[in-house]
């Protein structure tokens, strides 16, 4: 019988999220169970994040490294797209990726479509 390891062998209180202790920001209790517009609009507001949208990203990714394998992929979807709103508000570029995927998505469907009205040239 194999038996599966964790993927770590410390205690929860010898691991490095278990020593983070912070007071300068106060997300809302289950913020980050709610959809990736309540998430950024939540940690860009400077009462949560003082130093601005970066410091919201930054809890988001914290929150991300801290739930590891324990987070679905559905979820983790909605943390991603919560993490391109909060770049947006900061102004700078989505992140290189998303850019490809939504490229290549477009270049699938093109292609698709151009094979397609081929065939159906052919048969004409």
């Amino acid at each position: 019988m194999v038996t599966k390891k964790s993927a770590t062998t410390a205690p929860p209180s010898k691991r490095w999220s278990a020593k983070v202790t912070t007071d300068s920001t106060h997300p809302t209790p289950g913020i980050f169970n709610k959809s990736a517009q309540a998430i950024a609009e939540d940690l860009a507001k400077p009462s949560v994040s003082p130093k601005g949208p970066g410091q919201g990203m930054q809890m988001l990714s914290f929150y991300e490294n801290r739930a590891g394998k324990n987070l679905s992929a559905e979820r983790k979807k909605t943390l991603e797209g919560a993490k391109e709103i909060l770049r947006a508000k900061e102004g700078k570029p989505a992140k290189k990726s998303a850019i490809k995927k939504s490229a290549t998505k477009k270049t699938a469907t093109k292609k698709s479509t151009t094979k397609k009205s081929a065939a159906k040239k052919a048969r004409s």
